[in-house]
């Protein structure tokens, strides 16, 4: 199963360039490279795109009773800092409460990545992430495993050995977030841990 993790890992890494979620109803995957004081992770970042069923009306309180359902506390709302940063002890789950915005993943040789109310993604620890731009009522769900206090960090060179030694410590979710079993997680990450 890891030489399959393997090949999928290599069909997953992207080149820079802008990207939108919500192409297909199928969870999207890429991975990053350490960049100019952002360590990243070799875990791919998860996009569920559209992940919120149709009928839902209030599309944030839906993720926040689904993450809260399956042990990923909500935190706050809010749209996501204008600067590069990273989390390194701990995965973020973030839900597209109201309209859209481009985020930049991976520091500044990442991706860009355009999402929708209604997107969910998962940032493994390390990966750095921020927001380009976005619509007026653009805001997030953010959401940490149970017990988790995250750590805020911003792309510094001294601080990616520490980082680093802190991501490796972070432990893989048993389950997917978003299904609160099989899913993403268990298919993709599970494998690579192995």
């Amino acid at each position: 199963m890891l030489t399959h993790a393997g090949n999928l890992l290599a069909m997953m890494s992207f080149a820079a360039g802008t990207f939108s979620a919500g192409m297909s109803n199928n969870p999207q995957y890429m991975t990053f490279q350490p960049a100019s004081g952002v360590p990243n992770n070799p875990l791919p970042l998860i996009i569920y795109p559209r992940a919120v069923p149709g009928e839902v009306e209030d599309v944030a309180a839906w993720f926040e009773e689904t993450f809260a359902s399956h042990r990923w506390t909500p935190r706050w709302r809010y749209p996501i800092y204008p600067y590069t940063h990273y989390h390194p002890n701990t995965h973020e789950l973030l839900g597209i409460g109201a309209g859209w915005a481009q985020i930049l993943f991976g520091g500044e040789t990442g991706r860009a990545v355009t999402v929708h109310a209604g997107d969910a993604i998962l940032i493994p620890a390390g990966v750095g992430h921020q927001q380009l731009a976005g619509s007026e009522d653009f805001f997030a769900v953010g959401a940490y495993p149970q017990g988790m206090e995250p750590v805020t960090r911003r792309s510094d060179l001294e601080d990616v050995e520490a980082s680093l030694l802190a991501i490796k410590r972070v432990p893989v979710p048993q389950h997917d977030p978003l299904t609160g079993g099989e899913g993403a997680v268990t298919e993709i990450w599970h494998p690579l841990q192995n």
